[in-house]
């Protein structure tokens, strides 16, 4: 079901398999101030929290800086150093806790670097696209040819590091003056070497970079490259050359994003950051023209701050994707309130430079009309009472019943649809299983707690988006799950094969030889229950890794136990056919039976899509928790229904 208010705007965008809610970006804001190691505080992490909280399909952290070597000031987070990583973590979950896309900004200051660094004593090294001195006084070395393949490098080991953190996409700055842009500009580019000269020359660098990420992070590292459409200074290029540049991107990035100017010219730089004395949506139109050249989705950015043009934009194809920042500070719940009807509660961002005052001169962030802004720890958790409202939940998993608890304990009036007889999802699979007791146990700590809270429960109640939004509620939860992944593989559907409802009874409904087909984690853990009831297990899985999904301690005991088990494992092994016998597989190039009297389906979860979009904007507010969004772990079902229900 389309929103209907903005349609375009409110509808998802899928990008490399990654699922963005909405086309309202968080555009990349830079830090005011650091602790001393250049990691994110509490109250950095805080402000960016308050950001997503409002329905920010995404929000960027703005200028990370990947080489030492590299700094231009201090506000500027140290992705060379491997202690950056425990914020970078806080900040992916925050993100996730409101189903909000964590990205992070890769820099590299170029010829702008060193003098308001502060990593060292003595004359610091500036590296650049030419031997030249820089506005600071400063002796800038032009790259040679070693510096490309350490520079581009240290962009990849950067970008592994905010996978490692769980942080979804990178944004590679290629524009506003950066070393990316200093290279791609022909007016900071004056080298005649293969890397200066001609527009293939000047992209070698930018796409040596992507290439490098690529291969270091592989297809689940989303990348987001930022470039000025046009440089907007004399002697760079403009936009028929910027076009050029982005068809050079196009497939080979994620996203192409597009901005205006560079920082250090002053003209321009109120345009890459617009004044209240230029119209809203100045660079629209860069996007636009690139967009026309392009297959790759392309986002705008620049002093836009009205759902209705951003509706339009969309709507009319001139971008993809609309990217904001300062209005996201001045009131980051416009994506919310404008999906909801609630438009004219919208404060709007009037460009008087406030925040960025603030933030250059006083290192605080500020706003001239959100008296929270900088203050976004201490309002963390100060939620203002609110009205009761009639709250539906639908799925009785743990996120669902989670969500259910925590808004009959704000008093709102919950009512919770559950397809099944029992509540509990997939943690019913626990009830049996020994060392698994405490999680089930959680089920029935739950379940008191509905009770207790004065939730009232529909089991056996499959309802439909049509159902749910007869119902007129304030505000519905889908907790809908997620079903398990069924592998192409010839003889599926026979009876042999059973899913892991299988292990929901006292006596787990399985032959004595059983082939587990999957080794994730949830396919190891079923191999050491059967285990230890005395059944032959034999686990086969594609990926050269077993339980490649567990926590490192977890999979630690885990191979303790399968170690001196009789549990088999074939990893690298494909599953081919069901026959009478067993499971026909291949493994390297040599195709096997493994004799099984059941065959034990655990090759994973996905969510269905078509059944939770149905019930968008069956109310004015709807949320989506848990394993229906992605599967995942229990932490985040229970997390996101506590952090939904708030």
């Amino acid at each position: 079901m389309k929103n209907q208010y903005y349609p375009h705007l409110a509808s998802p965008i899928t990008i490399g398999g990654v699922t963005f809610k909405n086309r309202i970006f968080g555009s990349p804001m830079s830090n005011p101030e650091l602790d001393p190691d250049c990691h994110m505080r509490k109250e950095d992490l805080a402000f960016h929290e308050n950001r997503a909280r409002g329905g920010l399909a995404s929000v960027a952290v703005g200028l990370g800086i990947v080489d030492h070597v590299g700094r231009v000031h201090t506000k500027e987070i140290t992705l060379y150093d491997v202690m950056s990583l425990p914020s970078l973590k806080e900040y992916a979950n925050a993100m996730h806790r409101h189903n909000c896309i964590a990205v992070m900004e890769m820099a590299h200051g170029g010829k702008y670097a060193g003098a308001r660094s502060h990593d060292g004593a003595g004359d610091p090294l500036v590296l650049g696209p030419n031997d030249e001195v820089n506005p600071d006084g400063l002796q800038v070395t032009a790259m040679k040819e070693e510096d490309f393949e350490r520079v581009a490098d240290c962009y990849a080991d950067a970008a592994v590091l905010c996978q490692k953190a769980g942080i979804d996409m990178v944004l590679v700055h290629g524009g506003h003056g950066w070393l990316l842009g200093q290279f791609m500009s022909p007016t900071m580019n004056r080298r005649s070497d293969r890397w200066g000269g001609s527009l293939e020359n000047r992209m070698r660098f930018p796409l040596l970079v992507i290439e490098k990420i690529r291969r270091a992070c592989g297809p689940r590292m989303l990348i987001e490259y930022r470039m000025s459409g046009s440089e907007l200074i004399e002697g760079g290029y403009g936009i028929d050359e910027g076009v050029k540049m982005a068809k050079m991107l196009d497939g080979k990035v994620d996203i192409i994003h597009v901005s205006a100017g560079v920082h250090e010219d002053q003209e321009a730089f109120v345009v890459t950051h617009p004044s209240m004395f230029i119209e809203h949506g100045c660079n629209v139109h860069l996007a636009a023209e690139v967009k026309k050249h392009v297959k790759t989705p392309v986002a705008t950015v620049g002093g836009i701050n009205d759902p209705d043009m951003m509706e339009e934009i969309i709507a009319s194809g001139k971008a993809d994707i609309v990217e904001i920042a300062r209005q996201s500070i001045c009131d980051p719940y416009l994506p919310e309130k404008a999906f909801s009807g609630r438009r004219d509660d919208i404060t709007k961002c009037c460009r008087c430079f406030t925040c960025f005052y603030n933030y250059l001169t006083n290192r605080t962030f500020c706003c001239a009309f959100n008296p929270v802004i900088g203050n976004e720890l201490e309002h963390q958790h100060a939620f203002p009472v609110t009205t009761p409202k009639k709250v539906v939940v639908v799925g009785g998993g743990v996120g669902g019943m989670e969500a259910a608890v925590t808004a009959a304990g704000r008093g709102h009036k919950v009512t919770l649809y559950e397809k099944n007889s029992r509540l509990g999802g997939v943690l019913l699979s626990e009830e049996h299983i020994p060392f698994k007791q405490d999680m089930y146990h959680f089920v029935k700590v739950l379940e008191g707690r509905l009770k207790e809270a004065g939730v009232e429960i529909r089991l056996n109640t499959g309802i439909t988006a049509e159902e749910v939004a007869a119902l007129h509620a304030d505000v519905v939860m889908v907790a809908a799950g997620a079903k398990p992944i069924i592998p192409p593989v010839e003889g599926i559907d026979s009876p042999k094969v059973v899913g892991l409802e299988a292990l929901h009874h006292k006596e787990p409904q399985v032959g004595q030889k059983v082939v587990i087909l999957g080794g994730g984690l949830a396919g190891c853990e079923a191999a050491i229950y059967l285990d230890g009831l005395g059944k032959e297990v034999t686990i086969v899985e594609m990926k050269d890794d077993w339980a490649a999904d567990a926590y490192f301690m977890h999979k630690n005991a885990m191979n303790i136990y399968i170690r001196d088990s009789r549990i088999r494992i074939h990893t690298g092994t494909k599953a081919k056919a069901v026959t009478d016998q067993g499971l026909v597989c291949m493994t390297a190039g040599e195709e096997i039976l493994l004799e099984a009297d059941t065959i034990l389906l655990a090759a994973g979860m996905k969510s269905d899509q078509e059944f939770v979009r149905s019930f968008d904007n069956t109310a004015d507010r709807v949320f989506r928790i848990g394993d229906c969004i992605r599967p995942g772990r229990v932490v985040d079902a229970v997390t996101t229904g506590y952090y939904r229900a708030l």
